[in-house]
């Protein structure tokens, strides 16, 4: 295996985001996982062809999946082409699994994928451990940010 030289980081390119996450539940912890896929999914995601506002992650017997994800065909992949819905299978340490398997079975817990990423060629996922905000905690968040608006506004006109 090629070591990276000194003060080399890792090439990130985003593919897509899921910005209602923030919106609309608490994040309480991020956690990193690689996805099993096979190859029209991969040029599929180069070409940034997916949506995540509808996906969520899982912990069956022991592994866990992602539901959800939509990654649309690839044109050119012909009879070879994946499905557009399926669940794939998320690559966890067993130490992560097993944290966030107990984590998940208590009340009010969910994961959901925030992000999804090429990190030095390789698939990953950046998922978060989450609960649903209420309705006073997003009116709350809004006042939140729109008074730290208001106040870089000021500090602005003062400079």
């Amino acid at each position: 295996m090629k070591k990276a030289p000194a003060g080399a980081t890792d090439e990130i390119k985003v593919v897509a985001q899921n910005r209602k996450v923030s919106h609309e539940y608490f994040i309480h912890e991020r956690v990193e996982a690689g996805v099993v896929l096979v190859g029209s999914e991969v040029k599929s995601l180069r070409d940034a062809k997916v949506t995540m506002s509808d996906g969520w992650a899982e912990i069956r017997k022991g592994e866990a999946w992602i539901e959800g994800l939509q990654i649309n065909e690839y044109p050119w992949a012909n009879r070879w082409n994946h499905e557009v819905k399926r669940s794939r299978k998320l690559l966890l340490h067993k130490a992560e699994l097993a944290k966030l398997a107990v984590r998940t079975q208590q009340k009010g817990y969910t994961l959901i994928p925030l992000s999804i990423y090429f990190k030095n060629g390789k698939v990953k996922v950046e998922l978060a451990l989450c609960t649903h905000k209420k309705m006073h905690d997003k009116r709350d968040a809004k006042r939140e940010a729109d008074d730290q608006r208001e106040i870089d506004r000021a500090m602005k006109r003062h400079r």
